[in-house]
């Protein structure tokens, strides 16, 4: 066992969360449970350890998915297994209790365990508690389930033909094109009005980047260069890459993890990009670690504690290993901080901070601040000249404005650009919180909040999201080029200085990251280009000249049809923006409620939240046939002399794809309506007129899992997001039209 792990089990009273929760769902459109298995991870896990799972042989498993209609099995490789688990978890929630998904995965409990909390918020993806799986076991199947399979298959070759959910592009085949080194590589020029411009890597593996597969090979790096960026980002835990001094356990690898920081930022360098840390921190400690050490204990909440920065050696602590990080990565571009995340860290990280009495009396402005001034002090006494990035999410607006006037002078304020940006879409009046392309920026929070940093002699920079949002995640990027230039130039006006081009989603090379560095830099005549200049430009260089005017208006008509999306924090968390035709329907409602960015079940008050429902869905009509007719304007670029074809046509593609999501989600909140309404209906002319309604946005909903399904064959980049791996993948498309054919027979 990895000693990470087992020192975690050891504070830990419970290693993986309680099989408490509520029976999980039936997905009726397979005859049995065990179906539902073999289906869903015919092409992510081998045969072998599906077979192991379900207490079987890996031949049983093979007459199982081949009696479904399924192709003959791919190889999975090491390297898929290691970027699908996520996804491996996902599917598999309602099918196995936790010790046969631990046998599908080859993992041990500490490991599961230490994933669903710290990968990315893993488990509150999935609901925060683990639905309740009988034991799956395979048995021989009766003359029953004999029937349903074959005509289980008779429905995958009718759609699908004989290779039904299998890719045309190899999964992840993305990375490998990405990474292939640039023989002509044009990098820009250093001169910009935006600097850092820095972004996520698009398909790093987000658990310990330092041990696993290279989030940034010299390819990929290459590539982000040209496309204008000079900075990537990654996440760090202090106790990783630095000896943890009441726990020393929780730091093996720690040498070899700064080896590897080193060789990282020294060879980013060289492409002319720096590398930034991402530090939430200190990180909370399980309660048994301070049965050791009680006056290190702070706020406590859900089996953790904070380290309390207030006492004089957790602050020691926090300074030293950042010099030791500092010292020995003297390349390191900088360092970024949350200091009020889901993760709990200081003791007013979760506004909280008056439950302990030492943090009380500081107050949340000054223990925010302190730990900032505590890592600004490792990088002075390693004579660093990396930058400190001080990003103020989830700061109380009581005390943002003295937190800034407390940071140490070498910090910059960073804040969410589009931060309380009105919207009034469909006659709802609301505001941005974050993750917006629909919303043009700056919002008046950043705005106050970047004049406070000015005033306090301090830096202002921009968090922006330039490729994508979870207004749909499960793309590169959205072409929504015209909102990101007109953001832009109002960000030149504002007096910032850098932008973090997005979270962890939103690192592809993309038109949209061009738009931003053309924006930024001076002309000749040292005036800057207008937007229009800009998208002339860069569609130019992307598509060729004669299709350049055609892409541009696509662009612009893509834009002002997505200024229409129904913008809430809570429909870009619950709504099924990420998994779009994917989603399943259901004849019943399920009880179960949407989760962030995770699971969306039926839970349509959830996906709406402010908006009536008919508007919500009116408006995602709206958006999906802007983006429609964006697309055939792509199309006909490709009529045009001087063009890119292949470059138009994944533009297009990518407009096609967000356009089924939105389509998708308008036809099953409609479904959903309706199925409610059937329940309710007590004429029988009504309900057959209902009945006859859904079965419409059945077929409809359907095709567009058909059309989705399409585009991810041949475009392994559709439904992959870094902190989620796949969304969905072909076979869960060819389950989509599975589910809509039983529910129709069913009605």
């Amino acid at each position: 066992m990895h000693a990470l792990f087992l020192a975690l089990a050891v504070y830990t009273a419970a290693v993986l969360p309680a099989e408490t929760g509520p029976e999980a769902l039936a997905f009726t459109h397979f005859p049995d449970r065990l179906h539902a298995f073999v289906w869903r991870n015919w092409n992510l896990v081998p045969l072998e350890r599906m077979a192991a799972a379900v207490g079987t042989d890996a031949s049983q498993i093979l007459e199982t998915g081949r009696s479904m209609g399924l192709p003959h099995p791919p190889d999975i490789s090491k390297e898929q297994s290691a970027r699908s688990y996520i996804t491996i978890i996902r599917a598999n929630w309602h099918l196995l209790p936790f010790d046969q998904l631990l046998t599908l995965l080859e993992w041990d409990a500490e490991k599961l365990a230490y994933t669903l909390r710290e990968d990315d918020f893993l488990l509150i993806k999935l609901g925060g508690f683990k639905p309740v799986c009988a034991p799956l076991q395979y048995h021989a199947p009766d003359a029953s389930v004999k029937l349903r399979v074959e005509e289980i298959k008779d429905l995958v070759h009718q759609y699908f033909g004989e290779e039904a959910g299998s890719w045309k592009t190899p999964p992840f085949s993305f990375i490998k094109d990405l990474c292939e080194p640039v023989t002509h590589s044009e990098p820009v020029e250093a001169i910009n009005r935006f600097n850092p411009r820095f972004c996520y890597s698009y398909f790093a593996l987000y658990g310990d980047p330092f041990l696993e597969q290279d989030p940034f090979p010299d390819g990929y790096l290459q590539r982000l260069a040209e496309s204008g960026v000079n900075g990537v980002w990654l996440h760090a835990v202090l106790y990783k890459l630095s000896p943890f001094p009441w726990a020393p356990e929780l730091s093996e690898g720690w040498e070899q993890r700064l080896e590897s920081l080193r060789a990282m930022t020294e060879r980013a360098a060289r492409f002319g990009i720096g590398i930034y840390l991402y530090f939430n921190e200190p990180r909370a400690m399980p309660l048994a670690f301070f049965e050791k050490y009680p006056d290190l204990k702070g706020v406590e909440e859900n089996g953790y504690a904070t380290l309390c920065t207030a006492r004089p050696e957790v602050a020691s602590y926090i300074t030293d290993a950042t010099a030791s990080i500092a010292s020995a990565a003297p390349a390191l571009a900088g360092i970024l901080t949350i200091t009020a995340s889901e993760n709990l860290t200081n003791c007013w990280s979760h506004h909280r901070g008056d439950m302990c009495s030492r943090c009380a009396e500081r107050g949340a402005a000054k223990t925010i601040a302190d730990v900032n001034t505590f890592i600004a002090s490792g990088l002075d006494r390693a004579g660093s000249n990396a930058r400190l990035l001080a990003w103020d999410w989830g700061w109380a607006e009581p005390w943002a404005q003295e937190c800034v006037a407390l940071l140490p002078r070498r910090a910059s304020l960073m804040s969410v650009s589009e931060w309380d940006a009105p919207v009034s879409v469909g006659g709802v009046s609301t505001k941005v919180g974050e993750y917006s392309l629909s919303v043009v920026g700056p919002g008046p929070r950043a705005l106050r909040q970047w004049e406070a940093a000015k005033n306090a002699g301090l830096g202002a920079v921009a968090k922006i999201q330039a490729n994508t949002t979870w207004e749909l995640g499960a793309l590169p990027y959205i072409p929504a080029v015209a909102n990101v230039a007109e953001h832009i130039t109002h960000l030149r006006e504002s007096g910032v200085s850098g932008l973090m081009l997005g979270w962890t989603l939103g690192g592809y090379p993309s038109p949209n990251l061009e738009v931003v560095y053309a924006l930024g830099e001076p002309l000749a005549d040292g005036r800057f280009r207008t937007a229009d200049e800009a998208l002339h430009s860069v569609a130019e260089k992307r598509f060729g000249s004669d299709a350049a005017g055609t892409m541009v208006h696509a662009w612009k008509k893509l834009s002002d049809a997505f200024k229409e999306f129904p913008y809430h924090g809570g429909v870009v968390y619950n709504a099924p923006l990420q998994v779009g035709p994917a989603n399943l329907l259901w004849r019943e409602p399920t009880g179960y409620k949407a989760t962030m960015v995770g699971l969306p079940y039926d839970d349509l008050d959830a996906w709406r939240v402010v908006y009536p429902a008919g508007t919500f869905l009116d408006q995602l009509e709206k958006v999906a046939s802007g983006f429609r007719e964006s697309a055939l304007l792509m199309e006909s670029a490709l009529e045009k002399g001087n063009v890119h074809a292949t470059a138009v046509q994944q533009e297009m593609h990518l407009a096609q794809a967000a356009a089924l999501h939105y389509q998708s989600i308008a036809q099953q909140g409609r479904f959903i309506l309706q199925r409610n309404e059937l329940a309710k209906e007590a004429n029988k002319e009504k309900q057959q007129k209902i009945r006859e309604e859904m079965k419409e946005l059945l077929r409809q909903e359907l095709e567009c899992a058909r059309s989705l399904y399409e585009l991810q064959r041949y475009d392994s980049r559709i439904g992959f997001e870094a902190t989620n791996h796949y969304f969905y993948t072909p076979a869960d498309l060819v389950e989509k039209v599975l589910n809509c054919a039983r529910l129709m027979e069913s009605l």
